[in-house]
């Protein structure tokens, strides 16, 4: 394994920032300080740029196993890369689902063979496998995923009895999407009944609802503080469920909670000009949501960022409203989706490492990863803020073809990133004889 000294670049961890170098070899920092003389075998000249920790993104659908043809492992961890996203935790509802620890240990397999970046996969629940879930290997596994609103083949849990057993007896996080099935299922009735099958895309908040999402949600926080469950709630979608979580300081929640960036950056506004392109579940909502998801993140109430990256085809897109699947590809702009949001002065970059990488590594206890430390792992990831890129469908990575932020102009770029110690992305070149490693924890 090659050894790489990166030398004058402005250092941006735990809440500091500096000029400095940082030494790397066999795969972890070695030493950082602020002139370090050493040979290596590849040096970095990272003047003018900023060193962050690699972005940890807990919560991806790389569709492989059986939707491969939307994306796979290989061709979305390889946009992760040249996103700065260096390690990601992918979901279960995939085909089959994940619902057996032999198909969990199938794409830990697949992982080995092909990912640019270092991996992770949750276990899935289901309301009738719970002794499979309760086999997990809390050290080697993020977490058990748990579908409390409508999802692919038998992810439902909306079993309330299931529910009370799995966050009664959970060995570890549980991962929840949270939405009312009932609430959306009796919206939807309303406006099949107004529209038929031409509903508009811009009702697609108004049927998966608000309302929805903190019924779920309260539930979701109700079991947890019942059974003193470890909850991670996904992509919070509005103002009002914010209200469900404390700001003490992570390592003392037991509650945490995820903003992803389709919900820091769009609005229902936007739906008149993207359509069905930013349809997701949950859906985007209003202006005020997205500005009261955002406040919750800078005070702590909402601990990390991601991106719930979920390709579909061109094809499956263009189709009206109720025909077109919901998701979108994310991994490859959401770093800089969010250095543009630090350009507009409304967070700071300490934050983005913080909220990105920092925060990811102590929600899910991930060993050695996550800081830009003595000793870690060098996840690393340097960026150019005064590189400008557009986005368009010459220059996205995804297996799919298309970006939500077509046509968006960012003022960063990733330069370089470094996965477990190898420099598997520089300047649009992706060393693809480089793979990730399989993410462990200390629990």
């Amino acid at each position: 394994m090659a050894s790489i000294l990166i030398k004058a670049a402005t250092i941006v961890n735990e809440n500091r920032r500096f000029t400095g170098d940082v030494f790397i070899k066999d795969g972890f920092i070695e030493r950082i300080d602020t002139a370090i003389h050493t040979n290596a075998d590849q040096v970095i000249n990272a003047e003018g740029l900023h060193l962050l920790p690699g972005c940890i993104d807990d919560q991806v659908h790389f569709r492989e196993p059986g939707l491969s043809y939307k994306g796979d492992i290989y061709t979305e961890s390889r946009a992760a890369v040249a996103g700065g996203i260096t390690s990601f935790m992918e979901m279960p509802n995939t085909v089959p689902n994940t619902l057996t620890q032999e198909l969990l240990e199938d794409k830990y397999q697949l992982a080995a063979q092909k990912s640019a970046a270092n991996y992770s996969f949750y276990m899935g629940a289901s309301n009738d496998n719970l002794d499979e879930v309760l086999k997990t290997d809390i050290n080697k596994v993020c977490g058990i995923k748990v579908f409390m609103g409508s999802s692919t083949g038998n992810m439902l849990v909306d079993n309330r009895d299931t529910l009370e057993r799995l966050f009664a007896q959970s060995p570890m996080l549980i991962a929840t999407h949270c939405e009312d099935e009932a609430t959306i299922r009796q919206n939807l009735a309303l406006y099949k009944a107004k529209y038929g099958d031409s509903i508009p895309v811009e009702c697609h908040p108004l049927i998966r609802s608000a309302e929805a999402c903190y019924l779920s949600s309260s539930m979701a926080v109700e079991l947890a503080k019942k059974h003193h469950t470890r909850l991670h709630i996904l992509h919070i979608s509005t103002a009002k469920e914010t209200t469900l979580f404390d700001n003490v300081p992570l390592a003392q929640k037991r509650i945490t909670a995820e903003a992803c960036v389709h919900h820091l950056w769009f609005d229902d506004g936007d739906y008149a000009t993207k359509g069905n392109f930013i349809k997701w579940n949950p859906a985007i909502k209003t202006a005020a949501d997205r500005e009261g998801i955002l406040q919750a993140l800078l005070e702590g109430r909402i601990d990390v960022i991601a991106t719930d990256h979920a390709p579909h085809t061109l094809q499956e897109k263009e189709q009206p409203y109720l025909q077109a699947p919901s998701g979108g590809p994310l991994v490859q702009h959401a770093l800089p989706a969010m250095l543009e949001i630090y350009h507009q002065g409304k967070i700071t970059l300490e934050q983005v490492a913080e909220k990105m990488a920092h925060n990811v590594a102590v929600c899910f206890q991930i060993e050695k990863r996550g800081f830009i430390r003595e000793g870690y792992w060098a996840d690393l990831v340097l960026v150019n803020l005064n590189k400008p890129q557009q986005v368009d469908r010459s220059n996205v990575l995804y297996k799919c073809g298309w970006s939500p932020f077509e046509g968006t102009s960012f003022a960063s770029t990733v330069t370089h990133t470094i996965v477990s110690g190898n420099m598997v992305y520089h300047n649009g070149s992706i060393a693809a004889q480089h793979k990730g490693e399989r993410l462990q924890f200390e629990r």
